[in-house]
This record gives C-alpha cells, sequence and structure tokens, in this order.
C-alpha cells in the first residue's frame, strides 16, 4: 500500500522505506509517474535511524507535508504457538514504527504549523479475528495513541493533524509474506481490493486531516458495528471461521519478520499480491468520521440512517451482518463518499496481471 500511494500522488515528491529491491522497484515507479523518489532504506524498529532519515527529507524538499505509518509484519498462528520472540519482532515493527515515525515526523511539522500523520489500520484495530493475534494488538495499540495523540494537537492549538486510514483487505504481498505455523497458505478474507483503493484513500486523507478517522468500505464498518452489537454472537462466528484465511498448499518461505523478503532472492514483490483474480478495484464505498471540534461541540454531520451498500461478492469466508447485497444502517453521524475508482496501471506491469 505504501508503494501504490507513492504512486498514486502522479507527480508529487515521495520517500519511501523498505527492502532495497521493492525500494529501487517503488522509487523507479515514482520516476516514471513524474515525481521524485528519494532512496530511504530504514529499519523502522530503530528510532534513532527513524531520526536520521527525516532530516534528509526535509533537506530534499523543504519539508515534511504527510507521514504515512504502514510498516507490516505478522505471524499466522494459534496464540500459544507464536512465541515471545515472534510476538515481540512484530508489535515493534507493526506498532512501534507509528510511535517513532510519529514523533520524527512531530519534530518537523509544528514548526510549520501544518502537516498530516497518516496511520493505516483495518478494522482489526477494533476487533481482533483469531491467529493473528499479535497482528491486532498491536493496531489496537495504534488506535488507542492515534485518539490519545489527536486530543493533544487539538489542545496545543497546532494545526498539525493525526488521522487513521481504515482500510478493507487489499491485495497485497503481505499475505505471502507473514510467518506461518499453521497448515495451509495464508489468504485475505473478501471481499478483496486492489493497492489504488488505499492508496486514493490515504492521499484523501492526507487531503482531510481533521477527519478523526476515514472508514473504507462497509467491510471496515461492520467488525466493530457487530463487537459493539452483538460481541458474543461475533465470538462465536469467528471461532469457527478461520478456515477462510488459509488455502489449501504449503506456506512459502520464512516471511518478512526478521528481515526484508525481497533480499534472499533479490526479487520485487510488486505492490498488489496475488489475489488478482478476486479482487475489485475500486467497487467499495467508504465514509469519513468527522472529529468534532473542541469549541463546536455536537458538530457532527446528522445524516441518520445514512447506509453503506456494498456489492455482491463471493461468500468465502466473508464476515457480514446483512445479506450480500443489502444496506448496512448506520446509527451514527457519517458523510458518505464515494471510493476512488482503479488508477492507470502502472507502467512496470507484471506479466501475469490481466
Amino acid at each position: 500500500m505504501g508503494r501504490a500511494t507513492a504512486v498514486a500522488t502522479l507527480g508529487d515528491r515521495a520517500a519511501v522505506a523498505r527492502g532495497s529491491a521493492g525500494l529501487a522497484g517503488a522509487a523507479d515507479e515514482v520516476r516514471h509517474a513524474g515525481g521524485e523518489g528519494l532512496i530511504l532504506p530504514v529499519d523502522v524498529t530503530d528510532p534513532k535511524a527513524i531520526d536520521r532519515a527525516d532530516q534528509p527529507v526535509a533537506d530534499a524538499f523543504g519539508r515534511i507535508d504527510v507521514w504515512v505509518n504502514n510498516a507490516f509484519a505478522g505471524v499466522v498462528a494459534p496464540f500459544p504457538q507464536a512465541t515471545p520472540d515472534e510476538c515481540r519482532r512484530v508489535t515493534e515493527v507493526t506498532g512501534l514504527c507509528c510511535v517513532f515515525g510519529t514523533r520524527a515526523a512531530l519534530s518537523h511539522m509544528p514548526l510549520n504549523n501544518r502537516g498530516t500523520n497518516a496511520q493505516v489500520g483495518p478494522a482489526l484495530a477494533y476487533r481482533g479475528i483469531p491467529l493473528p493475534s499479535a497482528y491486532c494488538g498491536a493496531k489496537h495499540a495504534i488506535q488507542g495513541r492515534n485518539a490519545s495523540l489527536r486530543c493533544e494537537l487539538l489542545h496545543e492549538g497546532t494545526r498539525a493533524r493525526t488521522t487513521m486510514v481504515q482500510v478493507p483487505v487489499v491485495n497485497t504481498p503481505q499475505f505471502a509474506r507473514v510467518l506461518s505455523h499453521v497448515p495451509g497458505r495464508a489468504r485475505p478474507g473478501t471481499p478483496v481490493h486492489e493497492p489504488d483503493l488505499a492508496a486514493r484513500s490515504m492521499d484523501h486523507a492526507a487531503a482531510h486531516p481533521r477527519r478523526l478517522a476515514v472508514w473504507i468500505g462497509g467491510s471496515t464498518v461492520a467488525p466493530p458495528v457487530g463487537n459493539a452489537l452483538v460481541p458474543g454472537l461475533l465470538n462465536r462466528y469467528l471461532a469457527y471461521g478461520d478456515d477462510a484465511q488459509l488455502d489449501e498448499g504449503e506456506h512459502a518461505g520464512t516471511g518478512n519478520l526478521w528481515s526484508p523478503a525481497d533480499t534472499p532472492r533479490g526479487g520485487d514483490f510488486w505492490a498488489p499480491g496475488p489475489f488478482d483474480v478476486e479482487s475489485r478495484p475500486g467497487g467499495a464505498q467508504g465514509m469519513d468520521v468527522p472529529q468534532p471540534s473542541m469549541g463546536r461541540p455536537g458538530r457532527l454531520h446528522r445524516l441518520w440512517g445514512s447506509a453503506l451498500r456494498t456489492q455482491d461478492v463471493p461468500q468465502r469466508g466473508r464476515f457480514q451482518l446483512g445479506p450480500s447485497r443489502g444496506v448496512w444502517p448506520l446509527r451514527a453521524g457519517a458523510r458518505c463518499l464515494a471510493a476512488p475508482g482503479r488508477g492507470a496501471e502502472s507502467p512496470h506491469e507484471r506479466p501475469h496481471r490481466r
């Protein structure tokens, strides 16, 4: 998603950091899109390394306008089978990267009295599921920390903002990269969306930082709503639905938990993952959840009875509160927005893509 976001800005300058092969490929795509790619390989679990990386960005581009925290590592395993070291590593990469990255960005943003920190968190930040418990815990921590920080920034009166983009299931290489201790290959639930949907949504969030959160699609809204209304029923549903996260076959490799996945083979994994046939380019609808001003309570849009419509998709392991083709009623102030459609294909299209 980070790579797709850098390319989707189409002309904006971008700084990216990941494994060497993927980093070089992402920078090349940014340049072909008309932007300027700054290569900064950084270990996001090292706060000193991140502090050293933010200054070259500010020096090259004048200031830091948007900082997106989206580092990922995961373990697919029943809780007792995930070792303490593995759980610690997932927490460091997925959770603490947001602490270190946001601190580095905020050291520059108040100086210009502007800027946006965007944290990427799926609905698992509000509702955990079986098997990736360490990842769910890290995302829960991000959500709580983001809410606290937003209050502090409002109190200080700065125009720097933090927001959280709640993305649906996205077709990225992450499912082939996670470390797995269970039989079968890790796979996403449905519906699956292409990375360009998440990329354009993050671009929207950066342009509208006054929102506490941006929710993309009904599949991101359903789990936290279900958890609030029928938590016991949801627990029982999820207890017997973990097979929806697995495909037949053997999981390839040891994942990227301890080192970038592109290092051993020297390959570039690109932005999209292997689930192109199942994915939908931009069919989901999203909504903004506005953050009320401290001085103007009750500023929420009064759109009672607003709804999100989900498209008819294959029902393999899908969690839903309503029919496959129906309306999701929302009893809260919300402003509906149409999710962006699919953008132009990358100039470096993979051979097997349709």
